[in-house]
């Protein structure tokens, strides 16, 4: 699955933070000690650290606008997905992005309150509606099995076609420890979800419920045979307009240029003053360009 870590502001989250100024020791060497204020001073004039307080900023303003439209059980939703798709592997994710359990939910809920922030101040035209729902498929469930060859996916074919029950065939043949033994389940997706292979998605939509893949299907994890669960109608667009607008917005989180328009109107709203003299331009690329976004 996509390994990719969700990012908020301009695309850089950073799991580091910057201490409050103070007295109290950070570390004490035989060389003498340094002080909360003198990691302060030392940080606030790096990149990192001037990108950590950008950050704050910013999510202290979107959780006062925005924070009534995303739940904590939607963050925790969100994280139990990565934690199921990734599964005995998700830890170790983690650990290598530096990341702790309570770091990545703060990190997917500021994502999520930017998108919030992005939904409302773009517009959806019906022409954009459209558009979209020529590419949307609803929310669908499979289950799946993954091998490493064509040959041994052709056989589990074969066994299914058989009378074999596809959930005795995952915990046999499947090499994915995350479902093998939950019948192959596969977290529901729609077509927005980049941690599916498309041609997964692409062969698990042509697919009506309880039907399975005729022949194996070529992923970048190998062979995979997909039954579906739950195939939802399509409909027509009208049936799927907040959908559709959550799309849009989960699409626009990727142009760099809707993103500062947003994230400039948000700060400049926010009643954000700088105290400390050496960080007052820290917003200037936000605060001083022209930026506008219209409101929906």
């Amino acid at each position: 699955m996509n390994k990719k870590v969700l990012v908020g502001l301009a695309g850089a989250l950073l799991s580091v933070s910057l201490v409050a100024c103070g007295d109290k020791t950070v570390a004490v060497t035989n060389g003498g000690k340094i002080t909360e204020s003198q990691y302060y001073s030392s940080m606030k004039n790096t990149s990192n650290g001037k990108q950590v307080l950008q950050q704050m900023i910013l999510d202290k303003v979107l959780n006062k606008e925005y924070g009534d439209k995303v739940s904590q059980s939607e963050v925790n939703a969100q994280y139990n997905q990565y934690k199921t798709q990734y599964g005995s592997e998700f830890e170790t994710l983690l650990e290598q992005q530096g990341l702790t359990t309570a770091s990545f939910k703060n990190q997917l809920k500021s994502n999520l309150l930017l998108k919030a922030a992005v939904r409302a101040n773009i517009s959806y035209s019906t022409a954009d509606l459209k558009k979209q729902f020529k590419s949307y498929q609803p929310k669908v469930t499979v289950n799946e099995i993954l091998v490493s060859d064509k040959k041994t996916a052709e056989k589990v074919i074969s066994e299914l076609k058989d009378g074999k029950k596809f959930s005795d065939l995952a915990k046999k043949y499947s090499t994915d420890t995350s479902n093998k033994n939950k019948g192959g389940r596969v977290a529901a997706f729609d077509n927005t979800d980049t941690s599916i292979d498309s041609s997964f998605r692409k062969a698990a939509y042509k697919l009506s419920n309880g039907e399975y893949t005729k022949t194996p299907v070529k992923t970048q994890y190998g062979y995979q045979v997909i039954q579906m669960v739950n195939h939802p109608k399509k409909g027509s667009y009208t049936d799927h307009i907040n959908d559709l607008k959550d799309q849009i917005a989960t699409s626009k989180l990727n142009d760099s240029t809707t993103l500062k328009n947003v994230v400039s109107k948000v700060l400049k709203n926010g009643g954000v003053e700088i105290k400390d003299k050496d960080l007052q331009n820290i917003l200037s690329s936000y605060l001083t360009d022209s930026s506008s976004s219209s409101k929906k």
